[in-house]
């Protein structure tokens, strides 16, 4: 034991070096390995063949310094790694502290304090004072009982999911502690002390930070001011621009801090959201959906900055229906069913069958994608180029796509690339084409409106589900005439019950939840307004069907639902064009793929040609001039 004395006084010195002249815990991270060098002498444990020693040294070393080790040592204490070490130093601390000085008293101290919560007994952490506690929380809407008796805890520099289907209840409970929603009854702990959390303002000033599912940005405004608005008055427009530039280049989300909001695309927003979390330094980081329109590289570069900010004793709430990720990140999960908790569990130890069972009671059914021959050409694009429309958007650059009858074409790419452009292009919403660049079933479109166009049987999905998509404040009913008139008279007038039914008959197919026809967009859970906007476009019978994100914000079992949907419309006859940044979902559902990058269009490849690899490389535009002649 007193080679533990010594290696604990060379990690003391080591750390001392390394973090209390860095001031940070990247040293640390990276001595946490069981067999790290430690100053010139390899670590390993003594006793038993474990190597919990060596971990629970180095967490105690990198405490005595107050750099947040201890949240290195409390997450050491948690995962098991330091009993065996605690048991055999214990007996020892009151004859060796001394020799040592006053930091092993500290040690000695810190060790009783761990020992004392439930340690030595092997209770791991389940004593230590959760940094946030519900108890009894309940939400009702008019046509719904969003929360319903929730209670749960996270943990001091926990990474905690909320796992449920759309309708769920998990935005409406997170909205709660973020102050935006007020619950009708039940209790908010903030480490410790009843709180009551009136607006998001005080929420920040508790430290609580959150991602929404649906952007909070306002459109007029630029990134900088959008962000300025949930910071310190006291700091300058000009310095908050510089911290964007700093934390964007840290963190890898590139963004420009001048550019308005109303320029940038649906993955550019949720940027936007992430920052300006990150910015206000969070004890408890909300995320709802933060992935959803991310590149796979993206997800990784901001899941480092995660386990980054929980290293620092931050923690993180984290809503997502991507399962893979939840395994892969989370350390604790939640699952809600109708409002309710229904279960707990370590997603680390699920997997995405199990998580699908306990989140929606059954695996949702695998895709069959079957092989089909092509019909007549639907969509033509021919040589499309357009001049941006603002100083940030994108120059589309001889743009050829074609999509023919029975088939689904895939377009894949970084968000920012010229997709926002292509896509208001082919909408009808920009008509600065020139009219033969655009043919829909043979006739020139290019400077037809959407109406127009709708009429020759185009009907479109936007990423943007409030605002395009539909109207907030009006009903479902209501929302249906956006891109629908079977309800509507030759002499112009709403025939409202038919209008009503039609509604119905789409919340009843798609397995919409909501309180009616007549319940209001904005009531809606992202999932299934989705799957409302969705339902109301397949409805229409389309000959192009041009879709957007399909399944952003969705649940597992409405995303096959979803995609179900639109493979049975490719094989009733329709052309299908789907923009999406989930590479899965494209490989899963085309016949074909191409990728736009810096505002071009890439051959198109085969479902049987297309690599992630490959897919990939061509996202920075690394297509060959072969390639294109070929193509």
């Amino acid at each position: 034991m007193v080679i533990h004395h010594g290696l604990l006084h060379r990690v003391k010195l080591t750390v001392a070096r390394q973090v209390g002249c860095r001031g940070d815990l990247q040293a640390v991270g990276g001595m946490r390995h069981a067999n790290a060098t430690v100053d010139g002498v390899r670590v390993a444990a003594i006793g038993a063949g474990q190597n919990h020693g060596a971990s629970a040294a180095i967490a105690a070393g990198a405490a005595f310094f107050g750099f947040g080790g201890s949240q290195v040592f409390a997450q050491q204490v948690q995962q098991g790694a330091s009993r065996w070490y605690i048991g055999k130093r214990l007996p020892l601390l009151a004859v060796n502290q001394l020799k040592f000085g006053k930091c092993h008293a500290n040690c000695a101290k810190l060790f009783k304090f761990y020992c004392c919560t439930g340690i030595r007994e092997g209770k791991s952490s389940m004593s230590q004072t959760a940094l946030l506690e519900l108890n009894r929380i309940s939400k009702r809407y008019p046509a719904v009982l969003a929360n319903d008796q929730i209670s749960l805890q996270v943990k001091p520099g926990e990474i905690h999911a909320i796992l449920g289907e759309n309708g769920a209840g998990k935005s409406t409970l997170m909205k709660i502690i973020y102050g935006a929603v007020q619950p009708d009854q039940g209790e908010i702990r903030f480490n410790g002390q009843q709180v009551h959390i009136r607006n998001p303002q005080q929420a920040r000033a508790l430290g609580i930070s959150m991602v929404f599912q649906h952007f909070s940005l306002f459109d007029t405004l630029s990134v900088a001011q959008n962000v300025w608005l949930g910071l310190d008055k006291s700091l300058s427009l000009a310095e908050v621009s510089r911290r964007i530039r700093e934390k964007a280049a840290a963190y890898g989300l590139d963004l420009e801090p001048e550019r308005p909001v109303h320029t940038l695309s649906v993955g550019e927003m949720q940027r936007v959201e992430i920052i300006r979390a990150l910015l206000c330094e969070p004890r408890l980081l909300i995320l709802d959906e933060p992935t959803s329109v991310l590149t796979p590289q993206a997800v990784d570069k901001l899941f480092a900055v995660l386990r980054q900010l929980v290293a620092e004793g931050c923690s993180i709430l984290y809503i997502s229906h991507k399962l893979h990720e939840i395994r892969a990140l989370c350390t604790h999960c939640t699952v809600l069913r109708a409002g309710k908790v229904t279960g707990e569990c370590d997603p680390r130890e699920q997997t995405n069958a199990s998580l699908s069972q306990m989140m929606i009671g059954s695996e949702p059914p695998a895709l069959v994608h079957s092989q089909r021959t092509h019909g007549e050409r639907v969509l033509e694009v021919k040589q499309l180029s357009l001049p941006r429309i603002d100083p940030f958007g994108t120059h589309l650059s001889a743009v050829d796509l074609q999509v023919h009858q029975g088939e689904i074409v895939g377009i894949a790419g970084v968000s920012g690339n010229g997709q926002r452009e292509l896509l208001y292009a082919l909408s009808g919403e920009d008509v600065r084409a020139a009219k033969d660049s655009i043919r829909l079933a043979g006739q020139a479109v290019g400077d037809q409106d959407p109406a127009q166009r709708r009429a020759l049987g185009l009907h479109f999905v936007p990423d943007e589900r409030l605002g395009r998509g539909a109207v907030p404040a009006l009903s479902l009913a209501h929302n249906l005439l956006l891109t629908r008139s079977e309800a509507i008279s030759d002499a112009g007038w709403i025939d409202m019950s038919s209008l009503a039914a039609q509604a119905q008959a789409i919340i009843a197919k798609y397995q919409v939840k909501a309180g009616g026809s007549q319940a209001a967009a904005q009531s809606l859970s992202g999932g299934n307004l989705q799957k409302f906007i969705v339902g109301r476009e397949i409805d229409a019978a389309p000959k192009l069907l041009i879709v957007s994100q399909p399944t952003w914000g969705v649940d597992v079992g409405a995303a096959a639902q979803i995609r179900s949907a639109l493979v049975a419309l490719r094989d009733a006859g329709c052309a299908v064009l789907v923009v999406s940044e989930e590479l899965d979902e494209l490989f899963e559902l085309c016949d074909r793929m191409h990728v736009m990058a810096q505002g071009r269009m890439s051959p198109s490849l085969s479902r049987e040609q297309a690599t992630v690899a490959k897919i990939g490389s061509w996202m920075s535009g690394l297509w060959t001039e072969t390639e294109e002649a070929v193509n």
